[in-house]
């Protein structure tokens, strides 16, 4: 059976009008082969592959990326090679599939390692299944709110990441222009960014202290500009549109250009460091220490109070889930699930509840029996670990709607923070607190980290016509390897390589969090103060009408990823309003999201391709030493010619847009 159709409709980025309907590329009455013993076969290979690869890369030299586009491009180019007709449904389960390996590595390397960091011990089932209970949770605690996020909200969220896999599996599937635009944007863009990861001919972030008549403002006032010149990062920003990247970026220039000024007024006085956070004197440290010490702390707590507010106004939804949850148990249900079309049906909520209960139950005996030993401690430990996951799984996947990063670094140190709280107060304190906060750290990360992976998942299967029912179930399968796979890799590079010392791995994610958990196993203070202003903040934002969980990433993540959306996002703009006639805007628009697509495709698998060829030592080979010019890219120079390529490169972005009328 063929798709009626192998191009996204018109409506699928947009909101839709009263009275009309999505309909997707495979159409509904008509489906595709999806689940086949060549799509799990595959699914569950790259699922092994990516974990091990992302796992390595991760803690190896500090880099995580995301697997599902580059497994989309691998899933496609495997259907057109082996010439397997119609395989775009097959792929889309071989990318949801395979995309467990990147999620479950996210929840993994930003905890775990954080316990031999310490110089305590981890065994293997215990990374192993912190990570499987982890990825189950998300799953399912993801799966009521599926129609919110995946069809009722058509159009409202831009899912940057989504959008370009699905332009990915559309183009191979129909071929012809649509797959030359692609191609050819990923070709620049991924040979742009290639060359800043492993050659370093220009810089990759532009600092205003490039400029001579700016660093003096950096030096005294503490007033930075930073940009990343990714061709990825870019893409990104067109497809998160202008509305939501003027959000994000307002957030961090909040944070850059209002706290992080005054934080350094205010305190370049003092003779003594300034909270529990602190390792040197305000007046000693750069706009990046101040920001990454003090101000991103309040963006955690907005993104925490964000969490709460979107729980708040996702009450009805989540009433609905659990008032057919309970008609399901209880045998009360209507049956109106029965004329429910392939495209609405999903795991019965019966089967959800009875899941998240089994999983519950594992948790507490795994926490009782593999970490705590004490049953009042591990039953605090199971709340947690629900209540947080529960309440932040919204947050996740509104995070991956909106901007394409999940703030799972930041949830997860709010979770360590709170746990670790909770646990000295039911007597668990030292080594055994630290560990036991750490696989209970791991268990929500996962949790949360698969929640905003598997909304990707379902966008995608939405927005092409594949059953969601069958994404759900096999998912689980995909943690499953995921979940064995980190935990081997974790173990063998400990043996190896080690997380202490001179030539141990980087883990940058899982040292933060080990600085973090020790102070306050030890009884010393939090930054309270910090992620209260922050909650009180996205409070203000939500009263005034701003959406807070967007401008409280702005606040959170650095403001050379920030700003670069807010280019891409005036580039949207300007494609899409340049002519008088709609039409024209139309189709200006969709090609532009096909060369973005593209960047944020061509950036992803060459950045593996970059991080592989450095583990490997390619930068260290004879004849290629004189092509890396890592010293000249760190130059005002070498910032001050990636600003202009970058230039170059957003011109190509907006005039190729252009000629698709």
């Amino acid at each position: 059976m063929e798709p009626e159709k192998t191009s996204l409709p018109e409506n699928a980025y947009r909101p839709l009008k009263e009275g009309e309907k999505y309909e997707p590329v495979v159409p509904v009455a008509k489906p595709l082969r999806e689940v086949t013993p060549y799509s799990l076969i595959w699914g569950l290979f790259y699922a092994a592959l990516f974990s091990m690869a992302a796992a390595y890369l991760g803690l190896k030299i500090g880099q995580v990326f995301e697997a599902a586009i580059p497994i989309a491009i691998l899933a496609v180019g495997t259907s057109v090679f082996l010439r397997r007709k119609n395989a775009m449904s097959e792929n889309v389960i071989i990318q949801s599939i395979g995309a467990a390996s990147g999620v479950v590595v996210a929840g993994a390397i930003f905890t775990i390692p954080a316990i031999y960091i310490l110089n305590l011990d981890a065994k293997f089932y215990q990374i192993f299944l912190a990570s499987l209970f982890g990825g189950f949770l998300g799953i399912l605690f993801l799966i009521p709110f599926r129609k919110y996020f995946v069809q009722e909200m058509h159009g409202q969220f831009p899912f940057p990441e989504a959008t370009a896999t699905t332009e990915v599996l559309v183009a191979g599937e129909a071929g012809g222009d649509q797959a030359k635009v692609l191609l050819k944007a990923m070709a620049i863009g991924g040979l742009y960014d290639f060359i800043i990861g492993t050659f370093h001919w220009w810089s990759e972030v532009f600092e205003s202290r490039a400029i001579p008549f700016l660093t003096g403002i950096a030096d005294k006032w503490k007033l930075v500009f930073r940009l990343n010149v990714g061709a990825a990062v870019t893409g990104l920003g067109y497809i998160v549109g202008l509305k939501y990247s003027a959000i994000i970026a307002a957030g961090s220039f909040v944070s850059w250009f209002l706290l992080v000024p005054l934080v350094h007024y205010f305190g370049v006085g003092l003779t003594a460091t300034l909270g529990s956070t602190a390792t040197s004197l305000i007046k000693d440290m750069s706009a990046e220490q101040i920001f990454f010490t003090y101000v991103r702390h309040i963006g955690i707590g907005g993104i925490a109070m964000a969490g709460i507010i979107g729980i708040l106004k996702s009450s009805r939804i989540i009433g609905g889930a659990m008032k057919l949850a309970w008609a399901e148990i209880t045998g009360k249900h209507s049956g109106a699930e029965k004329g429910l079309n392939r495209m609405e049906k999903d795991l019965p909520m019966g089967i959800i509840v009875g899941a998240i209960a089994l999983t519950a139950l594992l948790i507490l005996l795994f926490f009782q029996f593999g970490v705590v030993h004490n049953w009042l401690q591990a039953i605090v430990g199971l709340i947690i670990v629900l209540v947080i996951s529960f309440l932040f799984t919204t947050v996740a996947a509104r995070a991956i709607a909106i901007v394409g990063t999940n703030p799972v670094s930041g949830m997860t140190l709010m979770t360590l923070i709170l746990s670790s709280f909770i646990l000295v107060k039911v007597g668990m304190t030292g080594t055994s607190g630290m560990i036991s906060a750490l696989i209970i750290g791991g268990v929500v990360c996962t949790a949360l980290s698969m929640a905003g992976g598997f909304v990707t998942d379902l966008k995608i299967g939405y927005w092409l016509g594949t059953t969601p029912v069958n994404q759900e179930k096999y998912k689980f399968l995909g943690t499953l390897v995921a979940a064995g796979s980190v935990g081997f890799v974790i173990m063998i590079l400990n043996e190896t390589y080690g997380f202490v010392g001179p030539e141990a791995l980087v883990a940058p994610q899982a040292n933060a969090m080990a600085a973090v958990i020790k102070p306050l196993m030890s009884n010393m203070p939090a930054p309270w103060l910090l992620y209260a202003v922050g909650a009180i903040f996205a409070l203000v934002l939500q009263m005034i009408g701003i959406p807070p969980l967007a401008f409280a990433l702005g606040m959170y993540i650095p403001l050379e990823l920030n700003t670069p959306l807010l280019v891409g996002g005036l580039i949207a703009h300007l494609v899409s309003t340049a002519s008088k006639d709609e039409s024209i805007n139309s189709k200006r628009r969709e090609k532009g999201t096909l060369i973005a697509s593209g960047f944020i495709a061509g950036g992803a698998i060459m950045g593996v391709v970059s991080a592989f060829l450095k583990y490997l030592g390619f930068d260290k080979v004879s004849f290629i030493v004189p092509f890396i010019t890592l010293e000249w890219a760190e130059s005002h120079s070498g910032q001050l010619l990636a600003l202009a390529l970058f230039a170059l490169l957003c011109l190509y972005f907006y005039r190729d847009s252009k000629k698709a009328a």
